[in-house]
């Protein structure tokens, strides 16, 4: 059965292609994908990925706000009892900006301009999903 994504565009971060991209690029590769839309609460975000018994929440942020809304997303998972729910955030994100949001509790991070098949990979090893071709 293959990994559920929720692709979550939070804050009032109005620009969505990148975050269609990245939701159509997991889902041909085999991911069950729920896309949010734009300006969404991350309290909403949450109880859509609790409804949706998902995997993963990929944040894509572009204004910003990724250190705060990141942190805000992870503490609302665990908080609901989600923690086990993995995050992982793409947009702008300055490189110096990466390792505090791995410090936030995200599980991976992916800057404007990572390789789409090196995301696919990534959430692949995070999901332990294996690769078409290569499972039972």
């Amino acid at each position: 059965m293959p990994a559920r994504i929720l692709v979550a565009k939070p804050g009032l971060d109005g620009h969505d292609r990148g975050a269609k991209i990245v939701a159509r690029t997991l889902r041909d590769a085999g991911f069950e994908v729920v896309f949010t839309g734009i300006r969404q609460r991350v309290e909403d975000i949450v109880a859509i990925a609790l409804q949706e018994d998902v995997a993963v929440v990929g944040l894509s942020i572009l204004s910003g706000a990724h250190l705060s809304l990141t942190a805000r997303t992870v503490e609302a998972l665990r908080a609901a009892g989600a923690g086990d729910i993995l995050v992982v955030v793409g947009g702008t994100i300055p490189a110096a900006d990466v390792s505090r949001l791995k410090d936030a509790g995200a599980a991976a991070v992916f800057p404007t301009g990572t390789p789409l098949d090196d995301l696919v990979a990534r959430v692949r090893a995070l999901t332990a999903v294996p690769a078409e071709g290569t499972g039972p």
